[in-house]
């Protein structure tokens, strides 16, 4: 089996491995890299989308499958499978249509300034005509279903506890030595996460590749409970109401979002009063009535609890969902305190751009960050302390209050990823440390080397190794 790390490898986006095993080709992920990872990752894919057998997709979110649409560009494209779970299928259909109409505006937008000054047009990375080609070659896949790739390869999803539908995949190959597994992380999940379960812990492995987002830390707010996150969220909320203010919560939007609602429903059934909250997001909009439709198969004891008892566990009493543009604009005119999520996450596109621009200099106000913010990203920027930052053609102040939801992550801390290595008996015989800043992933690298007695190392963009 020969491995290739075509992304996020001493970076945290772009997630896309190439496995070559006797004849059959098949990529792990085919992430999109954002912020500064665009800068340092092409992402143009070295090969005819033709050439790849099977696509397997550990989760929906854009890191991991925003390539996905050039795979059936050009004269030789992609006509394999590309198997992940059904909430995962879901996702990335209504994820990657956002994805394209983002890049379509982008390239609308930076054409009309490239004709001003006498220079060509710009073509859309993808657009929508290419991820409405993806549609049919999706194949959903059950938990713990064993499925045949060859003769000698099988793949089976694991539970990764990261977001609905995410993933581990365990990747079985015959070679002249005999059978091995290796083991792909995905990104692995927090404990006691709202809505979803728990990641599941997987024992057999030869080989490992796992994330290191957090690798280096433990997450300050370590709750572990709804009520502890619901009750930290609710000082920061009735603390910017009682100034006459508004929370503005950047938020991704498969995920997060329906989180975060989540959380706001306990406050409001535990206080009684309603808090007005909108959700800016279309997209958002979206996923959360794929979650809705989805409960059964993903949701954790406590959310199917609320569900069989009667009660929605992410819609409550001031919530209302907001589609229309100019709906979405008239919310930064009112003078009510409410609580406004949208994405992106990272406040790299999107409404939450304008949301910030008419929020961040009031000292009234709160804005709650609630995942990972990549270096470079405006997020990473306004987190780590900025006086004012650029949005849309200005600058602007940040006087408003910052605050970060640690307890939130959808990704494992330190403590988290070494649990999780530690299950596998006996011991991988070589992890490969990815998606994490260099720093990180050779950090980890060493810690599981020096504490854990593992082999490990952290690859660099196009490695490849011959296992």
């Amino acid at each position: 089996m020969k491995i290739t790390f075509l992304g996020a490898a001493q970076c945290v986006t772009g997630s896309c491995i190439l496995l070559e095993h006797n004849k059959v080709k098949i990529l792990v992920d085919c992430g999109l890299p954002q912020g500064e990872d665009a800068k340092n990752t092409s992402v143009v894919l070295p090969f005819e989308g033709s050439s790849i057998n099977y696509v397997l997709i550990t989760h929906a979110h854009i890191d991991h499958t925003g390539r996905l649409p050039l795979l059936v560009q050009g004269p030789s494209p992609f006509k394999g499978q590309i198997i992940c779970t059904k909430a995962t299928m879901q996702l990335c259909s209504i994820m990657l249509s956002d994805s394209a109409c983002i890049q379509e505006q982008d390239a609308k937008w930076q054409s009309k300034r490239n004709l001003r000054s006498g220079k060509e047009e710009v073509k859309p990375l993808y657009t929508d005509e290419d991820v409405l080609a993806l549609n049919d070659l999706f194949s959903p896949v059950d938990y713990n279903q064993e499925l045949q790739l060859s003769d000698d390869i099988f793949v089976t999803f694991t539970d990764a506890g990261h977001m609905l539908g995410s993933s581990s995949i365990s990747l079985k190959y015959t070679d002249d030595t005999g059978n091995h597994t290796i083991v792909f992380s995905g990104d692995i999940g927090n404990l006691d996460q709202p809505i979803i379960k728990d990641p599941q812990y997987l024992v057999n492995a030869d080989y490992v590749v796992m994330e290191s987002t957090y690798a280096d830390k433990d997450h300050t707010h370590h709750a572990k409970s709804t009520l502890e996150l619901s009750t930290l969220l609710q000082s920061y909320i009735e603390e910017t109401f009682s100034k006459g203010g508004k929370v503005i919560i950047p938020a991704f939007s498969v995920g997060r979002s329906q989180e975060i609602l989540y959380l706001i429903r306990d406050i409001v059934e535990r206080t009684g009063k309603a808090i007005p909250t909108y959700l800016d997001s279309p997209l958002s909009v979206k996923a959360t009535a794929t979650f809705l439709r989805n409960k059964e198969q993903y949701f954790d004891e406590e959310a199917m609890a609320l569900v069989e008892e009667g009660t929605n566990p992410i819609i409550f009493n001031g919530f209302k969902a907001i589609t229309d543009s100019e709906e979405s604009k008239s919310l930064n005119s009112k003078e009510e305190s409410c609580v406004i999520i949208s994405s992106s996450g990272m406040c790299e596109a999107g409404r939450i751009r304008h949301h910030l621009k008419h929020n961040l200099y009031k000292r009234n106000n709160t804005v709650i960050f609630t995942g990972y913010q990549a270096p470079g990203t405006l997020g990473f920027i306004i987190l780590n302390g900025a006086k004012s930052v650029k949005l849309l053609g200005e600058d602007i102040a940040v006087f408003a209050r910052i605050e970060k939801l640690d307890g939130i992550s959808g990704h494992a801390d330190k403590s988290g990823l070494l649990k999780w290595i530690e299950h596998f008996s006996p011991k991988p015989k070589k992890v490969f440390v990815i998606h994490g800043e260099m720093q990180k992933t050779q950090y980890f690298a060493n810690l599981l080397k020096e504490e854990c007695n593992i082999d490990a190392t952290a690859p660099t963009l196009n490695w490849s190794e011959q296992l």
